[in-house]
């Protein structure tokens, strides 16, 4: 499996500058190689594909000098993301979403470049990466770095470097425990599990509203193209990436807590997208990272060989855990949930306990059917 591993670069104010000058070439090569594109099915009716624009690579190291100096490679994986944006872009003309045509890409909306084979155009050469055509960059490793190389992205955001290694690393199954949770996400509490645990939901955004307001404020209020303005963006950009790294750090710590003490994991296949269109909840809703948090669980569990399965949320809530009944009459203000049959839960904690048991069910079901389509291709 490949595994992701992130980690701060810092580059003299030399080899800054030369990051700088390789995003930016790849950006107008990012740009021309869309044009390109756009013009041959606008004037000709005709596709221009991904292998046609690679061929051109080799071209445009002879006669631009600012991309001579670059890895073939660098200028390979533009193309190649520029497809992937097309890619998709069909894939949503095809299942009835919003198109979203791949746009042009301004100065600020492109901020990464990589190299595709390792020793191939980088490489690790001591505590250092070594990149071609850039020199030897200072990485603080804050954790090892595991498995095979195979690709490596560098990324500037918020002013600051980072590098991303893509590696094949070995999975890692964990001993079973035994133990099986359902999971109710929520706001008043992160998550509340079958067995009545809640976590917190700390609200990262909303306890640091106030200072990004100001610093909005002192966006708003410097001249457009000046240096201050500048500083101001970039001041709010890191405002904006530590309370994304607050929020990240504690829902991986969440999930590893999760994968680590249980076997099976039923969760709320919420479709967030949705959701967040509701004016009066999607801020709280997108602080809570819900959606962030399943893409974790989820990985986490396919390295540690546990099970997680996704449940249709319709009725969780609603739903008597003890007899079945269902409450018509249940609002989102109603956080405790009585029941003729004797239940008297709260009511993140019945819906939880639901979960489980629809999870553990199509499960069951899931395994049955493919234990029977084993059968049938035995002969049995």
């Amino acid at each position: 499996m490949l595994k992701a591993f992130k980690y701060r670069l810092y580059p003299s104010k030399s080899q800054a500058k030369t990051l700088n000058a390789t995003l930016e070439t790849c950006r107008r090569f990012y740009n021309d190689c869309l044009a390109e594109r756009k013009d041959a099915y606008e004037k000709e009716k005709r596709t221009v594909g991904k292998f046609e624009q690679l061929c051109k690579v080799k071209a445009l190291k002879e006669t631009n000098p600012y991309a001579k100096a670059l890895h073939s490679h660098v200028l390979q994986i533009v193309v190649a993301d520029l497809d992937k944006a097309f890619q998709a872009f069909f894939r949503r003309i095809k299942s009835g979403e919003t198109p979203g045509y791949p746009r042009f890409k301004g100065r600020n909306r492109f901020d990464s470049f990589g190299f595709k084979e390792y020793a191939n155009g980088f490489r690790l050469d001591g505590r250092r990466l070594k990149l071609s055509g850039i020199g030897r960059i200072a990485v603080r490793w804050h954790r090892p770095l595991e498995g095979q190389i195979k690709t490596v992205r560098v990324i500037r955001k918020a002013g600051q470097w980072y590098v991303c290694f893509a590696c094949e690393v070995a999975a890692k199954p964990l001993e079973p425990t035994g133990n099986v949770i359902g999971i109710d996400v929520g706001l008043s509490s992160m998550i509340t599990t079958s067995d009545g645990h809640k976590a917190d939901n700390p609200r990262w955004y909303r306890q640091e509203q106030s200072k990004l307001r100001v610093i909005q404020r002192r966006v708003s209020r410097r001249k457009k193209g000046g240096s201050g303005r500048c500083k101001a963006v970039l001041q709010l950009q890191r405002q904006h990436e530590r309370v994304q790294n607050q929020r990240r750090d504690y829902l991986n710590k969440l999930a590893h807590e999760l994968i680590q003490q249980n076997d099976f994991i039923a969760i709320e296949d919420l479709q967030v997208r949705n959701m967040v269109r509701n004016r009066y909840l999607s801020k709280s809703m997108m602080d809570a990272g819900w959606w962030y948090f399943r893409q974790r669980l989820a990985a986490k569990a396919v390295e540690a060989g546990r099970t997680i399965v996704a449940v249709p949320p319709a009725y969780t809530s609603k739903t008597c855990s003890n007899c079945g009944n269902i409450f018509d009459h249940l609002t989102l203000a109603d956080r405790w949930v009585e029941c003729t049959c004797g239940l008297s839960l709260d009511r993140d904690h019945n819906a939880a306990i639901n979960v489980l048991r629809v999870g553990q069910a199509l499960w069951a079901s899931t395994w049955h059917t493919g234990a029977c389509v084993a059968q049938e291709a035995a002969g049995l």
